[in-house]
């Protein structure tokens, strides 16, 4: 990596801060401290100031790399601002651990040598209380900005998901006025007329489930697994008349779940996706698993039989899934393409989410 994207990296620049923050408390600190030890001799005599501040200051930037490697460990694992007192109370550690080295290590090693005339009688008090309040500033600065960086971070992800609730709705909007599904159902249907009516009355009802759906579930966050089954039953009956052997679908779904949700239309894009860039021929029909987990996860797979012609994907159906599990605060879905199959496994949610982003 280049010197300059290095040094630009934002976890650098918040080092950075933190160093700054350092060098304003130790600088006055330190000779204070030393002051309060060796008394009017500390600044009357330079082979005592001199040598000791060095020692003191370079014991303070080794201190000062052991700890912010430390900290950067707590970051990581309590990053959010609802861990903000488990992350000072970490924090409070690391920096009385600092501080009592910062006091104890010059305090003993001050004594061995012989012409500083070191004669403390005890680690003065007055000491621990500028190091106690020296910690308390640090974090309450080192906090502030900390608080202050996380809440622009978040506002800007608040603004990117209002964004992507925006895109998830003129998505749906597009599949309930999508002219291509619309155009080959009717051509499905035109044949149906002539060849089988039974078959096409039956066709019209289940193309009319379909549509009442499509028209409903914009209203909804999120919808239960037994009313998405249902849709996408009526879904592949209208893909079965068009493909006919060359497409299936088989599904094993615990009653356990049934009443578990997921967001509306989630099946029908990836059933949707299936079809759209896989063979779907009578001699090697596609198979659609739709099935649960004993984690309680919905799975759903296909054999990979892509096109001779690959079909461009943006990956747009897979995206939104993703980004609307993000906005109800779940667990991503897992998207995998292995021996053959073509698997995305969705989390099935037990209640509506705690709070949405408006828009």
């Amino acid at each position: 990596m280049p010197f300059r994207r290095f040094f630009h990296h934002p976890l650098l620049r918040f080092s950075r801060r933190r160093v700054w923050i350092f060098v304003a408390l130790v600088s006055w600190s330190v000779p204070l401290g030393l002051y309060n030890w060796f008394g009017s001799r500390f600044w009357s005599d330079w082979r005592i100031w001199l040598p000791t501040m060095l020692f003191v200051y370079g014991l303070c930037i080794l201190l000062l790399i052991i700890q912010d490697t430390v900290i950067f460990r707590i970051l990581k694992r309590f990053p959010d601002i609802r861990q903000t007192f488990i992350r000072i109370g970490l924090e409070f550690l690391v920096f009385l651990s600092t501080i009592a080295a910062s006091l104890l290590v010059p305090y003993y090693t001050f004594q061995l040598i012989p012409y500083l005339n070191f004669q403390p009688a005890g680690l003065d008090v007055t000491n621990l209380w500028l190091a106690t309040c020296t910690v308390i500033l640090y974090i309450g600065l080192y906090e502030g900005l900390y608080s202050l960086t996380k809440w622009k971070e978040n506002s800007l992800q608040a603004e990117a998901y209002k964004r992507e609730v925006l895109l998830n709705q003129l998505d749906v909007l597009k599949n309930q006025i999508n002219p291509h599904f619309l155009f080959n159902s009717l051509n499905a249907l035109s044949s149906l007329i002539s060849e089988a009516p039974e078959q096409a009355e039956q066709y019209v009802d289940e193309m009319a489930r379909v549509y009442r759906y499509l028209l409903q579930t914009n209203e909804n966050t999120l919808t239960t697994l037994d009313k998405e089954l249902d849709f996408i039953r009526s879904y592949y009956h209208l893909l079965k008349m068009r493909y006919q052997a060359g497409v299936s679908l088989s599904i094993a779904v615990s009653e356990t779940y049934q009443t578990h949700q997921l967001p509306p239309l989630t099946l029908q894009l990836l059933v949707e996706n299936t079809v759209k860039h896989n063979r779907v021929q009578s001699g090697k029909p596609l198979r659609i698993q739709i099935e649960t987990t004993p984690d309680g996860w919905l799975r759903v797979r296909n054999n990979l039989q892509r096109k001779t012609i690959r079909v461009a994907s943006n990956r747009v159906g897979l995206t939104n899934i993703t980004a609307k599990y993000r906005l109800l605060g779940a667990a991503e879905p897992v998207i995998e393409e292995t021996d053959g199959y073509f698997t995305v496994t969705l989390p099935l949610l037990t209640q509506l989410p705690v709070q949405s982003v408006s828009t």
